[in-house]
């Protein structure tokens, strides 16, 4: 994983939320926070319920759909996407996952955060974040996540605490063998065929 490639993440998480209304208002970090905080929440949910992505059954899905390949003129491919994402990714461990770094993303590109870290590889970083999840249950490397920003309250200044639970969640990913960056990419394409707002109030 490259720096430029998370910047580019951002940039695009970003522009899809400004683009589906979700900066119309000016809202706190905190806010923010708290909303990454519940995906994260959604994630345990998933585990609990041992709700897994079915990533091949979803490229079958769309490598034999008439409506993906286009074959079908009265319905749009995006459609047909949608359809089969819901049916073996949406509400698993991978897609709330995904959805909090997105929203970790998007906060960084409504700050100008750049989602560099200057003490090393970002690889290895995600290395060693994945090492320390192999004493912890699924729960307590959340809960380390989620507290993180009251951790690094008074320490470290706001782009860190950002970068860090980024860090921190592609390191639980790369323990539990998940390829974020593919998800983070699968649910990108499906919140750009989202109603304003996604349908909520924030």
């Amino acid at each position: 994983m490259s720096k430029t490639n998370l910047n580019i993440f951002r940039d695009k998480a970003y522009k899809t939320a400004c683009e589906h209304g979700f900066h119309e208002q000016e809202l706190s970090n905190n806010h923010f926070l708290c909303l990454v905080i519940s995906e994260l929440m959604e994630a345990v949910e998933a585990d609990r319920k041992g709700r897994r992505a079915n990533v091949d059954r979803y490229n079958k899905k769309i490598a034999n759909s008439r409506i993906c390949q286009g074959l079908d003129s009265d319905i749009p491919k995006e459609r047909g996407y949608e359809v089969a994402y819901n049916e073996t990714i949406k509400g698993s461990i991978e897609e709330e996952l995904a959805d909090a770094v997105i929203r970790l993303l998007d906060l960084a590109g409504l700050r100008g955060i750049s989602l560099e870290l200057a003490n090393g590889d970002i690889d290895d970083c995600i290395e060693d974040m994945a090492e320390a999840c192999k004493d912890e249950t699924f729960t307590e490397s959340i809960y380390s996540i989620s507290t993180l920003p009251v951790r690094y309250d008074g320490l470290y200044d706001f782009h860190t605490t950002v970068n860090d639970m980024v860090l921190s969640i592609f390191g639980l990913a790369k323990y539990l063998e998940i390829d974020l960056f593919w998800h983070i990419e699968q649910k990108m394409k499906y919140n750009k065929l989202r109603d304003k707002m996604h349908g909520k109030k924030y």
